[in-house]
Parts: C-alpha cells; structure tokens; sequence
C-alpha cells in the first residue's frame, strides 16, 4: 500500500525523493512482479494537489489513475465502512487523510510505503520507506 507522498513521487518520477526499499517495491510494481494497493483518499489528495497547482500531472488527474489502475500491479482500495470505522479508533493521528490511509493498510493487513514513520508508531502499521 502507497501514501500519498510516495505515490506522487513515484508518478513524477521523482526517485531520489523515494527511500530505497520504496523505490524497490514501487520499481518491482512496475516490472509486474509486485501489487501495490492505493488508498481512494489517496487519490482524493493528489487530485488537490494537482487542482492547486503543486502538482501537475501530464495526463490529468483522470486519465493518470486510469492508466495507473490499468495495470494489475496497482490496485484501489476502496474506502468503506470497516475502514471508516477503523479510522475511528485512530484519534492520536491528527490528519484526517492519513488516519483513512493507516486504517486502510490495517484493514488489509498490509504494509504502508510512507516517509512518516510517525505515523507507523501511531497506529501499529508496518511501514516501508
């Protein structure tokens, strides 16, 4: 599973920004032989972004998850009523968006490529960067 800061680099091809066991698991996506789950919220940041300037994306916003999702080494996860009830729970993570992406990855029992190991401590979810 991605967070939004490394879903962004990755798309911008920003590598160096990536840490290296996050450059491998998005690196080994790309070749196929790695799935890589993206929270919806996490869409809902980078459209934001893109919608504010920060980002901008040579496809636009729609066109870009198209063709990410159009692969099966990248796969959404939805946000739904288990996961919103497990944000619930997170109170100690002030941010809305990220409390949703750390329920996410509890929810699926998966690790969360993310620079904010803060956020790993916080909620229990093994983290990758």
């Amino acid at each position: 599973m991605v967070d939004t800061h490394g879903l962004v680099w990755y798309a911008l091809e920003r590598w160096k920004k990536l840490g290296k066991a996050a450059r491998r698991v998005l690196s080994s996506a790309d070749q196929g032989d790695a799935v890589v789950y993206v929270p919806t919220i996490v869409l809902v940041e980078i459209g934001e972004l893109e919608r504010l300037g920060r980002i901008r994306l040579r496809s636009g916003l729609r066109r870009w998850a198209r063709e990410l999702f159009s692969r099966n080494a990248f796969r959404p996860a939805e946000l739904n009523v288990e996961v919103a009830l497990k944000a619930h729970s997170l109170h100690q993570v002030q941010e809305r968006g990220d409390r949703l992406i750390a329920a996410t990855a509890l929810h699926l029992d998966l690790p969360l490529i993310t620079r904010d190991r803060a956020l790993g401590t916080a909620t229990g979810v093994r983290t990758i960067w």
